[in-house]
């Protein structure tokens, strides 16, 4: 059975459910069908009983729901909800259905249910009714309902939480004494999008401790705020240990960590981080290294787009959706898309393309003005033009082959890590034979270097000075290096197209002379 009207008191609203029921209630007399909508989290439930507390009539769930489908044929779904709604609109002037998404999704979600498309059909005569009979249909959704409801519906939104809201809730959940020390427009700056119930476990984890406005951040940024990636699968890398690349660290520093990391600063100073960044370089020159150093500097903020993500496939586009809605959801973050050319290089990816152009564009919400997408690409001639033309783009940062002293760094880096064994390795000779060499070649030929003093030992051959195993490697590094950059050209040669946007030689002339190009 339906809810009947409650005479209780009304339950304590924070500001945006309280405007939104104020919008719906004034609306009730200027029509017949409504859809209230947000995303979940935000209290539509809570709105929804305010609204049903006032006005009476019947308050449908999803109990009513599956206390019926559970005693009817179960290919007749369709006739309970249609029953399930007729009975309450023919006894009341106002019908309040919640969670009109989750039974959406109970048709669209099943594709073996041969009777798919009939969940408009049995929507269809309940809303011709009610609006010839003069009734109120209210449903709570977390975006557009089905079409018979959305043709006739005005939309009342529950805006996103602001200042206010977070302070009242947090003050309903801890009390206003306990809470007195927050600084609600800091949590705001770090999280802008959190929801009631993020809000609610902070409130009961602070509960057993100090309410501090430090504590309530820290518990948000290791418990409620998650990247997509799991940190203990990541190889541990700490960007001020790269070698070679002071320039480019400093650059990220400047533009993309301290506008995520330092709440106070950038409220002062009203800044965000790049918007676009695109990391352009030859392989092994450390731009997926850049993305290990960034995932563990940055924890939460963090999403990364890899080659896990199949393109054609049929889950593609729902995962990246996912990964732009989680970190809209955190942000500020950065979505790290790593090795962009591979994805763009057959021309076909354009439904990407254009949706990561309205992300740079800030088209999508308020939100997208708060991500930077930041892309790695061997081949810049690969992305569409107007991903990487200036403007969208606002860091481009260059990956490039360690010089001497670069290679100097990282070879006395990895000499610390060298067994005893092999510990009296004369860096000064492996800086000259490693010339040329990316950084992933330097440590190539350390491992190589220590697997052929091993392969010695273990066949009790006499060992040479540690230096010659790693010239060796050096060789062999290096002649893999040569053919693999002929059958790559090779490979090239033989490719029936390039992509169809531009002319590759022509846009990267231009692009690399451009006062706007390459930072």
């Amino acid at each position: 059975m339906a809810e009947n009207r409650s005479h209780s008191n009304p339950v304590a609203l924070c500001p945006a459910q309280l405007t939104a029921v104020d919008s719906l209630h004034g609306m009730l007399g200027k029509g017949n069908c409504f859809v209230l909508w947000s995303t979940d989290g935000l209290g539509r439930t809570t709105v929804l009983r305010e609204i049903h507390r006032r006005v009476g009539g019947a308050l449908l769930t999803m109990r009513e729901f599956i206390d019926n489908a559970s005693i009817r044929h179960p290919l007749a779904l369709e006739e309970t909800l249609y029953r399930i709604i007729w009975d309450a609109l023919t006894a009341n002037d106002v019908v309040i259905i919640d969670d009109m998404h989750l039974l959406q999704g109970v048709w669209a979600g099943c594709h073996a249910y041969p009777r798919m498309n009939y969940f408009a059909v049995a929507l269809m005569p309940l809303v011709s009714f009610g609006a010839a009979a003069g009734k109120k249909l209210i449903f709570g959704a977390q975006s557009h309902a089905p079409s018979p409801v959305d043709e006739r519906a005005v939309y009342i939104p529950i805006e996103e939480y602001t200042i206010a809201d977070y302070a009242f809730l947090c003050e309903a959940f801890l009390g206003a004494q306990a809470t007195a020390s927050l600084d609600y427009k800091l949590i705001y700056r770090f999280a802008p999008k959190l929801t009631a119930h993020q809000i609610e476990a902070t409130c009961a984890w602070l509960r057993d401790g100090t309410v501090s406005t430090e504590r309530f951040i820290e518990y948000l940024r290791t418990r409620r705020m998650a990247s997509n990636i799991d940190l203990d699968e990541v190889q541990a890398v700490d960007i001020r240990d790269l070698k070679g690349i002071d320039d480019l660290i400093e650059a990220l520093e400047a533009n993309i960590i301290v506008p995520l990391e330092n709440e106070q600063l950038s409220e002062e100073l009203n800044i965000r981080p790049k918007r676009g960044v695109l990391l352009v370089g030859p392989p092994g020159t450390g731009k997926t290294t850049i993305g290990r150093a960034l995932a563990h500097r940055l924890k939460s903020r963090f999403y990364l787009i890899d080659g896990t993500f199949i393109s054609g496939t049929a889950s593609f586009y729902q995962k990246i959706h996912h990964v732009f809605e989680a970190a809209k959801q955190n942000a500020p973050a950065v979505i790290f898309i790593d090795d962009s050319d591979v994805i763009f290089e057959n021309g076909q990816e354009a439904g990407l393309y254009r949706y990561l152009l309205t992300m740079l564009d800030g088209l999508e919400s308020r939100s997208a003005g708060r991500i930077c997408v930041m892309m790695t690409a061997m081949n810049i001639g690969a992305l569409p033009p107007a991903l990487v033309r200036s403007g969208r783009i606002e860091l481009w940062l260059e990956t490039r082959l360690p010089d001497a002293l670069g290679r100097l760094e990282i070879l006395r880096a990895g000499k610390a890590t060298l067994p005893p064994a092999l510990g009296d390795v004369d860096i000064e000779t492996l800086v000259t034979a490693t010339e040329g060499m990316t950084g992933a070649d330097l440590k190539r030929l350390l491992e190589d270097g220590t697997l052929l003093f091993a392969h010695d030992r273990a066949r009790n051959r006499p060992t040479r000075r540690p230096t010659e195993y790693f010239i060796t490697a050096a060789r062999s590094v290096r002649e893999n290096k040569e053919r693999y950059a002929d059958a790559d050209a090779q490979a090239r040669s033989q490719r029936p197209h390039r992509p169809p946007w531009f002319d590759v030689s022509g846009f990267a002339a231009a692009m690399m002379q451009s006062p706007e190009g390459p930072a």
